[in-house]
């Protein structure tokens, strides 16, 4: 294993590593994902399993749209955690809200498909008329706010327990720097097993709860629970029709800022593997793949999915960019969704060792957005710019580190990400002096060659 060299630019095929380490590698994308992704339904009440399920089918469906081209993994969205506090929020703060969760999860299903259609205006007026409205002033502060925004969930579960977390750092830290072969390019793995390992030895809170939850869990269950499905909601003799229309008008608007926080993304992972999928596979092909996975996830009583930053820091980590791998990821997801143990086991784990692990992925996605601002060598002496990037930045996470934590806009709440993007994008359209044109500067098109020496 030690004799395996990773490739200064990063690699497509990883079937060079052999099976062994494409699924070791694949263990590690599916750990990157699980605390951001199984915290939503923890969040709304929604199931974990079925949530591990349909991240997993969900990527799939999102790589066969996109010809498997983009090495992109979908986990739980937290854009939408205001519409389901605002249509099903939690009894007393901790029960689900059975009763109401699958008229929230109907109005997310209708949102996904509001993707559909912006896929397909995407498709007719073509890539270059709707990304002259991102060049990299607006996409890189964009990416820098997506990974800051993302830090205070990082910190406090760090605070848990700052050890605990300063095991994990100081592992994916080493490994990625001083390893050497697979040991290189599976930092964020060795950085969740030596954390929970060192928990679990000297926490005998962390040890008994991961004894009590593993010994109270099935070995085996079906993940989906057909009365928590929207099917199940229009099976029921009291269907509320004024519930359905509320929570159609509360949620739906949401997709169109989450549809700006996708090209963001989007861009991030492009950046991260110097490849522009904006142009091909298309935006076009990632919005559809990402809308109609949230709507099939939906529709079975699980949380909205998205493109993961998670994932895209362990791209920038290891250097393999094959989408083979994430696909061994999501499969590994469906598999253990039907063992409610491991879900046990992964919920166990302590909120320290997430936390160590997302504050460097997290800190990588800021990484990439100041990358792309460098390397395309914005003007930073026109006002315009600054201007524009000072306003994404301040809005973005001024508005998340708030009191209220969003913009309420009568039923509809804005993230401070989705206020400070749609700021950002209207400001770029409106003030002249634009400079970017897409389709002529294929550094600007691909955002950043962002390679992690």
């Amino acid at each position: 294993m030690g004799k395996y060299k990773i490739p200064e630019e990063g690699i497509y095929d990883a079937r060079t590593l052999g099976k062994g380490r494409m699924l070791v590698l694949g263990f590690q994308h599916m750990f990157a994902m699980f605390g951001a992704t199984v915290l939503v339904p923890i969040l709304t009440g929604l199931d974990v399993s079925t949530t591990l399920l349909f991240a997993g089918l969900g990527t799939l469906l999102f790589h066969l749209i996109t010809g498997g081209k983009v090495p992109a993994f979908l986990g739980s969205s937290f854009a939408f955690l205001g519409g389901y506090a605002t249509i099903a929020p939690l009894i007393d703060g901790t029960t689900p809200n059975t009763e109401l969760l699958p008229y929230a999860c109907f109005g997310v299903a209708c949102a996904g498909l509001v993707y559909v259609v912006l896929a397909a205006l995407f498709k007719i007026f073509g890539a270059s008329k709707v990304m002259r409205f991102f060049p990299p002033i607006v996409t890189g502060p964009i990416i820098i706010a997506i990974g800051l925004n993302l830090s205070s969930s990082a910190i406090n579960n760090c605070s848990n327990n700052w050890w605990i977390a300063l095991v994990a750092i100081v592992v994916i830290i080493a490994a990625n720097i001083w390893g050497k072969g697979m040991v290189k390019i599976i930092p964020i793995l060795l950085g969740v097993i030596a954390s929970y390992v060192v928990a679990v030895i000297a926490d005998p809170a962390v040890r008994a709860a991961l004894v009590q939850n593993v010994s109270d869990a099935k070995w085996i269950a079906l993940p989906v629970h057909m009365e928590s499905t929207v099917f199940g909601l229009f099976t029921r003799d009291n269907l509320d029709g004024h519930m359905l229309l509320t929570a159609v008008i509360t949620i739906v608007p949401l997709s169109l800022a989450t549809m700006v926080e996708h090209i963001g993304d989007v861009s991030a992972i492009s950046s991260t593997c110097n490849r522009n999928f904006i142009a091909d596979p298309g935006l076009h092909r990632t919005l559809m793949g990402d809308g109609l996975a949230t709507t099939l996830a939906a529709l079975f009583g699980a949380p909205a999915n998205t493109t993961y930053g998670e994932n895209t820091g362990v791209l920038a980590l290891s250097k393999i960019y094959d989408p083979r791998v994430i696909r061994i990821a999501a499969v590994l997801a469906m598999l253990f969704s039907f063992s409610p143990k491991f879900a046990a086991i992964i919920s166990s784990m302590p909120a320290a060792t997430i936390g160590g692990v997302s504050l460097v992925l997290y800190g990588m996605i800021s990484a990439v957005g100041v990358r792309n601002v460098v390397e395309n060598k914005v003007d930073f002496t026109k006002s315009r710019n600054v201007l524009i990037a000072a306003l994404i930045l301040v809005l973005s996470i001024g508005i998340s580190y708030s009191t209220a934590g969003s913009l309420q806009l009568g039923a509809i709440s804005l993230s401070g990400l989705a206020v400070g993007s749609i700021a950002g994008i209207v400001l770029n359209a409106i003030m002249p002096g634009k400079d970017y044109e897409y389709g002529k500067d294929e550094q600007g098109d691909k955002s950043v060659n962002f390679i992690v020496q």
